[in-house]
């Protein structure tokens, strides 16, 4: 062979070589890595499967002039060799993650626990601020306190979540009975609020809680429930933003915006964090979120939070007349005291049929009821045992007690008469019949709305440079002048 022609395929590797694009050349040199020492910039070479390799190696000999399978230069087979590699695309690549799985919630399946259904509707934007932390630490340091408050919720929970979703509305709302009255239908403020959700009586009134001498509604679970979540859904509409209509709730949806349009006209942000309000509204929603933070993740907290079966606890049934307390106790097989706690809202020994409040029995109780009442209905007997006595002009309490075998001051205690009650003609009394004897002592144990609203602690206050001074005078008697104005004087000038 003439020397010219061994030169041939030393001429050909060169070109090869030239030709190489920036990816070839990025290939070639990652092929002296070691596919387990990569640099973190790099891709794992290129591996064929042994047909693709083949087509690819006749392909790029193909190219090659004067090379061929019989001529024996290995030299030049393996420059060939070479060019396929370079020749072929990318083989697709495999991506295994490393990153954990991320768990998911299956909502369409029913938690069996009504705590996890809560936290499965949160869905109100979560507040961070110092306020947070200080209630947190707050119910933390009384864990005595959140297990009462937690045990007392589950009557009326599933009730209230219930409710919550058909309306589509956040389920931290149902949390909120814990910061009005701690899950207590007789809790009963100094600002005349009483029940679950504390509404005072215009509110009351204006959402058709009655109130009068028979019951209070506004202690009903039913029906103050549903008056809640309907002035909570309007002052919702009304603000557009959760926080703000929670403010509206503690403080009045007036007051809350005049202190938005005091924001808006000197150009400062008007979110709930911004406003200028009362202190009790200020940590208002601060505690509803801290009560949501230890709901959410109470093992984080230390909290042991008892499961409550996620299914209903009460059940209604309608009445067409009159009956005792005692009585319904009676034939739903349950305590007086029961009873008592799942329908608050009465104040007398006897429930009117004609306000239409139903009856609200636990809900493994409410066929017991129904059947009892159908037997005791066939013996023809009375569903109660008290009647209602109208005052007539000029007509005495002694006389009335008389008339019906018992003293004026039972009678009293009965009707919940005071000295600052005022009897007039039409005044309905409670009277016991003949089988009422027994049944009075229930008539002690029932609530009632106070005539009075209780006195809201006064605060300390703190001594400054004049109060420091008056302490010095205690036995200073002070005389304070108090100047007429202006138009007083004028006027007193004018006469004389």
């Amino acid at each position: 062979m003439s020397p010219l022609r061994r030169l041939i395929p030393l001429l050909l590797l060169l070109l090869v070589g030239c030709a190489h694009t920036p990816d070839q050349a990025q290939v070639a040199t990652e092929s002296t890595f070691p596919p387990t020492a990569l640099p973190p910039t790099t891709r794992a070479p290129t591996t064929l499967a042994p047909a693709a390799k083949a087509d690819a190696t006749a392909q790029a000999r193909a190219r090659l002039p004067d090379v061929s399978p019989q001529d024996g230069d290995p030299s030049r087979l393996q420059a060939a060799d070479r060019l396929a590699i370079t020749l072929l695309p990318d083989a697709p690549q495999e991506v295994v993650s490393e990153l954990p799985t991320i768990p998911t919630i299956d909502l369409t399946t029913p938690p069996d626990d009504l705590w996890q259904r809560v936290r499965n509707g949160f869905s109100m934007p979560d507040l961070d601020s110092p306020l947070v932390a200080d209630r947190q630490a707050w119910y933390l340091n009384r864990p005595d306190l959140l297990k009462r408050v937690f045990e007392r919720s589950r009557l009326y929970l599933h009730h209230i979540v219930s409710e919550l979703e058909k309306r589509g509305m956040p389920t931290e709302l149902a949390l909120l009975p814990i910061v009005e009255s701690s899950f207590n239908p007789l809790a009963y403020s100094s600002a005349r609020a009483l029940g679950i959700w504390q509404f005072i009586p215009s509110t009351g009134k204006t959402y058709k809680l009655q109130q009068n001498w028979w019951f209070d509604q506004r202690r009903d679970i039913v029906a103050s429930t549903n008056a809640a979540l309907d002035y909570l859904q309007y002052i919702y509409e009304m603000h557009g933003d959760w926080h703000l209509a929670l403010a509206s709730y503690n403080w009045g949806e007036g007051a809350v915006g005049r202190a938005i349009e005091k924001n808006r006209a000197k150009g400062l942000p008007t979110d709930y964090e911004h406003l200028v309000m009362p202190s009790e509204t200020r940590y208002y929603v601060p505690k509803l979120q801290a009560l949501k933070n230890i709901v959410a993740q109470p093992q984080l907290f230390g909290i042991n939070l008892d499961p409550i079966p996620n299914r209903a606890y009460f059940g209604t049934v309608e009445r067409s007349e009159d009956m005792d307390v005692a009585l319904a106790a009676r034939l739903a097989e349950i305590p007086v005291d029961q009873f008592i706690a799942l329908n608050p809202a009465y104040s007398r020994p006897v429930m009117p049929s004609s306000y239409n409040s139903p009856l609200v029995l636990p809900a493994d109780k409410v066929q017991t009821y129904l059947d009892n009442l159908q037997s005791y209905e066939a013996q023809d007997k009375p569903l109660s045992a008290w009647h209602t006595h109208k005052m007539k002009r000029g007509e005495k309490l002694d006389k009335v007690a008389r008339s019906y075998g018992i003293s004026g001051a039972r009678l009293k205690q009965l009707n919940g008469i005071s000295a600052r009650t005022r009897i007039a003609p039409g005044f309905a009394l409670l009277v016991p019949g003949k089988d009422a004897i027994a049944q009075e002592s229930i008539a002690a144990r029932l609530p009632h709305t106070p005539a009075d609203p209780p006195r809201a602690r006064a605060k300390p206050h703190k001594a400054g440079k004049a109060g420091k001074a008056r302490a010095k005078r205690k036995n200073a008697i002070a005389v304070k002048i108090r100047k007429p104005s202006a138009a007083k004087a004028s006027l007193k000038r004018k006469r004389h």
